[in-house]
């Protein structure tokens, strides 16, 4: 039942509505500095040079150590806050215009929020979850400006679908019967580099959903924009990706068309995992590494379950932050802080750090925007978290200092 993960990076709370707040990038040498009241102008931050993050008590195993590549220039990141007072923000999906679509997970409301903050509620969906069911991942079609459909993942009493719709008209379903449960609803979708629509399951409590092919639950989907089964899925006339998933919440493609997912562990390890099609990737088998003398694939890095409960994910790609391109963001919930790993060209973590490391609460979700920033989103008013901010929830946003 956990939704919960554990991350850092910032020293002082971060409280401002449009004040901002500076990161150093990993080695730059910036003193550090407090975070910025409302009103203040932003202070520097050093992140400190990259490092190897795991907890080697209790017979964790170390993660990987930074390599000696050489990273791009450096820049200085501002952390600005873009909207405030919003209740369980859950999924990002950005309109042509450079505007995003925002789902409220509990409320069913879809909000429009610009890049100058302004705040709209533009629709709410018919939604019956509970826990951590609700209204989920939204996605863009990619076809937007001639189609106009929007696609989200919601919660009925009876399933958890996939629906598409134009903004203010009724939604269409376009994939139904993914089990339900007032937990592990996975959730997640996003169109690929492939214009093909890719959703996150859950297991929703049946572990044996995760390795029964005929079942939805505890796997990566993959379908065309009308719900129908792309002719080169790896298991025909089915939308099955890949199996073996107890609750996979985000999804990001490298530059070179490369799927990465993060998954909840139950109580050892959290994962990230490299995707390819038709794999197996374990669960309940395995958690965690150790299962590929069994047949199942193991993950690119493992968290303690403390440490992250990891939900969205994002990789830059021609992003507006040059040393952190190509890296792979992935948002902890009970750990509080967005990780931030370092990739090589075989999608191998050679080094993480931690940002915002306990001090904007529980982070749901990160996203690139179109003009190569990054959001991130909070979920302290979930059914797990504490407001750390009368503002909360909130979205923030990373991109070059200004100043």
């Amino acid at each position: 039942m956990r939704d919960t993960g554990y991350v850092g990076g910032f020293r002082g709370a971060v409280l401002m509505s449009v004040a901002a707040l500076t990161i150093a990038c990993a080695g730059c040498g910036v003193p550090t500095g407090d975070s910025g009241a409302e009103g203040q102008d932003p202070r520097p931050i050093d992140t400190g040079q990259t490092e190897d993050t795991e907890n080697t008590a209790s017979g964790t195993t170390p993660g990987p150590e930074t390599t000696g590549e050489v990273r791009p220039a450096s820049t200085r990141v501002e952390v600005g806050t873009l909207a405030t007072g919003l209740r369980v923000p859950w999924s990002f999906a950005f309109l042509p215009d450079g505007d995003a679509l925002v789902t409220e997970r509990d409320s069913g409301r879809l909000l429009r929020v610009s890049p100058s903050g302004d705040v709209r509620e533009i629709q709410t969906l018919p939604e019956g979850g509970d826990g951590e069911g609700g209204l989920l991942g939204v996605a863009v079609s990619p076809e937007y400006e001639r189609d106009r459909y929007v696609y989200a993942y919601t919660t009925t009493e009876t399933d958890n679908r996939v629906v598409r719709f134009r903004i203010g008209e009724e939604p269409e379903p376009i994939l139904t019967g993914i089990p339900v449960n007032s937990y592990h609803n996975g959730g997640r979708i996003e169109f690929g580099p492939d214009d093909k629509l890719y959703v996150t399951t859950g297991d929703a409590g049946d572990t044996s959903n995760s390795q029964d092919q005929s079942s939805l639950g505890g796997k990566i989907l993959r379908v065309n924009p009308d719900g129908s089964v792309p002719g080169d899925n790896p298991f025909p006339g089915s939308p099955v990706y890949s199996y073996g998933h107890r609750n996979v919440q985000g999804l990001a493609w490298d530059a070179d068309g490369q799927l990465f997912a993060s998954e909840f562990g139950q109580d050892t390890w959290d994962e990230a995992n490299r995707i390819e099609a038709g794999d197996n990737y374990g669960w309940p088998e395995v958690e965690g590494e150790g299962g590929e003398d069994r047949g199942f694939v193991d993950p690119i890095t493992v968290w303690p379950t403390s440490e992250a409960s990891p939900s969205g994910a994002e990789i830059l790609v021609d992003g507006a932050i040059p040393q952190w391109e190509g890296d792979l963001f992935v948002t902890a919930l009970r750990g509080e802080s967005l990780w931030r790993l370092e990739l090589d060209d075989r999608g191998n973590v050679t080094g993480r750090e931690r940002l915002l490391d306990g001090e904007v609460g529980r982070v749901r979700d990160v996203a690139q925007a179109p003009d190569g920033s990054l959001w991130v989103s909070t979920s302290n008013h979930d059914s797990y978290g504490n407001p750390v901010s009368e503002d909360d929830d909130r979205i923030f946003r990373l991109a070059p200092d200004r100043g």
